[in-house]
């Protein structure tokens, strides 16, 4: 797991992500995972920061879509094997869309809990 830099340009937009998104009333709210910052719903991880990039639970079909995108793989944080099946890591390149996959993330893994 790549080590997280306090304070990057990433971390302060995931901050901010995480506090649009964070709502008691829907069960939704900001925790810790896999050593770093992340988004639960009833919880249930949908969301995490990790080294400068957004990890996100996505369906199938929108995790096709996102692997479309330059930069964006398969999260794999212990680097052994296939990674984690359905969790879409996407670069701060991509970052406009951060948001439009969060909420994705959240519908998904909202409909599961």
């Amino acid at each position: 797991m790549p080590k997280a830099v306090a304070s990057s340009p990433s971390q302060k937009l995931f901050d901010t992500i995480a506090r649009e998104f964070a709502s008691e009333d829907a069960g939704i709210k900001k925790s810790n995972a896999f050593g770093a910052p992340c988004l639960k719903v009833r919880g249930k991880i949908f969301a995490c920061w990790s080294g400068e990039s957004m990890v996100v639970k996505l369906d199938e079909a929108m995790f096709a879509e996102g692997m479309k995108l330059k930069g964006a793989h398969i999260f794999n944080p212990m680097g052994k094997g296939k990674g984690m099946r359905q969790w879409l890591v996407l670069p701060y390149t991509q970052r406009a869309k951060w948001r439009a996959f969060t909420q994705a993330a959240l519908v998904y893994v909202a409909s599961k809990t």
